[in-house]
C-alpha cells in the first residue's frame, strides 16, 4: 500500500482564523462608519469618549473597538507560519524565504502610501464631485495594483504587466494632486495601521523564521521587548533615544516593535494550526472521519465561557472594576478548565492548547493592568496586549467549534471570506461605497432617515453589511488582493 504524505503546501485553510479576521476588518468597518454618532462610549475607542471625541492619553479602559486592531495583529500573527512553512515545503530555500519576507513588507508600505494619498478626505477635508471620482479611480488602480488572478502560466506575464501599468498609473495620478497642507506627495503621508502591519508582517516574520525551532526562544523575545519597553521610559537613557529614532521614519520606527507581544503569541497559535492542519489533512487522505469524543453540551458550553469571558472584560475594565474583573476572569477559566480535560483527538488538543495559552496570556495582561495606570491602547500598555491577545483566542476556539466542530460553515461564510480578502475591505467603504453613495446623492437620503442613535448605528451596520457583501463576491470570482 502507497503511503500519504501532506505537506504544508496542499493542506486545507484553517478557516477559523479566516473567519476571526473577516469579524476583525468587518468590526474595523464598522466602528468606521459609526465613528461620529452619538453612542454610548463602549461604542467608541476608551480614549476617545462621546460626545466630543477628544483623546484622552490618561484614560484607561477597554471597548470592543480597541480589540479590533490587535485581533487584526494577532491573526498575521497566527498566518505567520503558515504561508512561511508553505515556502519551505515548495522547496524555497532560507534567503528566498527572507526575501519573500522583505518583499511583502515593501509592498504593504507602498500599499499604505498610496492607500491614504488616495483618500477622499485626504485629498480634500470637504470633498466635492472631482474628489469622489478620483476616489473612485484610486480604488480602481490600487485593485488592478494588488489584485492576484488564478490564471493559465501563459497568461501570468499579462497580468504582471498590468499590475506594473497599474503602479505607474498610481504614480502618475499622484504626482498631479495637491494635498490640503499645500503639498504633493509625501512618504510621511500614510496609512499608520498598515505601516504597522507592514512592520509586523517583516519582524514577526523573522522572529519566526529565527524561532521556529525553539518556542522558548521566541518566549525569550518578549523578554527583550519587555526590557526595551521599560527601559523607553527613561528619559534620556540611550535606549529611549532609540526607540523614538529612526533612519527611515515614514515606514519603520522602534516604537513599532512594541505590537510584536501580540505578533509573537499569534505565531504560537499558527504553529498549533499549522501541526493540526497536517495531522487532519493526512486523516482525510487516508479516509479516516474524526469524531469528537466530547458532546455538543460540552462544546456549547465551552463557548458561553468563551463568549461571557470576553464580555466580563470589556464590561469590566472599561468600567474600572479591576478587581472584580479579575477575580470573575479567574473563576471563569477555572471552570472553563474542566471542560477541556481529556481530549481524545486533535481538533480537541488544539482547542485545549488555544485554552491554555489564552489563560496564561489573560493572566498576565490582568496582572499588569495596575502597571501603566491602567489598560490603555494609546500609548499601549503590556495589559492591553496581553488581554486583547487572550480575547482573540477565546473567539478563535468559539470559531473553530462552529466551523470545524460543528461544520457551520456556511452560517460563516461571509466572515470566511472577508477574512481571506482583508485588503479589499479595508479600502471599499471609503473608496466605492461611499464615492458611488456620494456622487448617486443616495447618502442625503439616507442621512435624513438616520438622525437618532440608533438609526445611526443602524447605518453603520448596514453599510458595513454592503462591504462584506462585496468583499464575499470579489472572493466568490477568486479576486484576491494579496501583497
Amino acid at each position: 500500500m502507497q503511503e500519504k504524505t501532506v505537506t504544508v503546501a496542499n493542506m486545507k485553510r484553517a478557516y477559523a482564523l479566516d473567519a476571526l479576521r473577516g469579524f476583525a476588518i468587518l468590526a474595523m468597518v464598522l466602528s468606521g462608519t459609526i465613528r461620529y454618532e452619538i453612542l454610548p462610549a463602549w461604542m467608541y475607542h476608551a480614549q476617545e469618549p462621546p460626545p466630543t471625541h477628544t483623546f484622552h492619553p490618561n484614560l484607561p479602559g477597554l471597548t470592543w473597538v480597541d480589540t479590533v486592531f490587535p485581533i487584526f495583529l494577532f491573526c498575521l500573527g497566527a498566518a505567520i507560519p503558515l504561508a512561511l512553512s508553505s515556502r519551505f515545503a515548495k522547496g524555497f530555500t532560507t534567503k528566498q524565504v527572507i526575501f519573500y519576507i522583505l518583499k511583502r513588507g515593501f509592498l504593504l508600505g507602498i500599499f499604505a502610501i498610496s492607500l491614504q494619498h488616495l483618500r477622499p478626505f485626504t485629498i480634500n477635508k470637504n470633498p466635492t464631485e472631482q474628489t469622489w471620482w478620483i476616489a473612485l479611480l484610486g480604488f480602481l488602480i490600487l485593485f488592478l495594483m494588488y489584485v492576484r488572478l488564478s490564471v493559465n502560466v501563459q497568461y501570468r506575464q499579462y497580468v504582471k504587466w498590468i499590475s506594473l501599468g497599474a503602479f505607474l498609473a498610481a504614480i502618475i495620478l499622484i504626482s498631479f494632486l495637491q494635498y490640503p497642507d499645500g503639498g504633493g506627495f509625501s512618504l510621511s503621508r500614510s496609512d499608520i495601521i498598515l505601516v504597522v502591519l507592514a512592520n509586523m508582517a517583516v519582524f514577526g516574520s523573522c522572529a519566526w523564521l529565527m524561532t521556529r525551532n525553539n518556542l522558548f526562544l521566541r518566549l525569550g523575545l518578549l523578554g527583550f521587548l519587555i526590557a526595551l519597553q521599560f527601559s523607553a521610559t527613561v528619559k534620556e537613557s540611550w535606549i529611549a533615544i532609540l526607540w523614538k529614532a529612526s533612519p527611515i521614519p515614514w515606514i519603520f520606527r522602534f516604537d513599532y516593535l512594541k505590537y510584536l507581544f501580540i505578533v509573537i503569541p499569534g505565531t504560537i497559535a499558527g504553529d498549533f494550526i499549522r501541526n493540526w492542519l497536517q495531522t487532519n489533512s493526512a486523516a482525510h487522505a487516508d479516509n479516516q472521519d474524526i469524531k469528537p469524543s466530547w458532546n455538543k453540551l460540552r462544546f456549547y458550553g465551552i463557548i458561553l465561557l468563551m463568549l461571557t469571558t470576553c464580555l466580563g472584560l470589556l464590561i469590566g475594565l472599561q468600567a474600572r472594576w479591576v478587581w472584580q474583573t479579575t477575580l470573575l476572569s479567574f473563576v471563569l477559566c477555572a471552570i472553563s478548565w474542566f471542560f477541556f480535560v481529556n481530549p481524545s483527538n486533535d481538533t480537541e488538543r488544539l482547542l485545549k492548547s488555544f485554552y491554555q495559552w489564552g489563560f496564561y496570556w489573560l493572566v498576565l495582561g490582568l496582572l499588569f493592568e495596575p502597571f501603566q495606570n491602567g489598560i490603555k491602547k494609546d500609548p499601549s500598555t503590556l495589559s492591553y496586549y496581553f488581554v486583547t491577545t487572550a480575547i482573540a483566542l477565546f473567539l478563535l476556539i468559539t470559531f473553530t467549534i462552529f466551523l470545524d466542530i460543528f461544520k457551520q460553515q456556511k452560517f460563516f461564510q461571509s466572515l470566511i471570506d472577508n477574512g481571506q480578502n482583508p485588503m479589499i475591505a479595508y479600502v471599499a467603504f471609503a473608496n466605492l461605497l461611499l464615492p458611488i453613495l456620494r456622487l448617486t446623492h443616495i447618502e442625503p437620503l439616507i442621512l435624513k432617515f438616520t438622525q437618532t442613535p440608533l438609526t445611526g448605528f443602524l447605518k453603520g451596520v448596514f453599510y458595513t453589511l454592503i462591504i462584506a457583501c462585496l468583499v464575499s463576491l470579489f472572493t466568490k470570482l477568486k479576486l484576491f488582493w494579496r501583497a
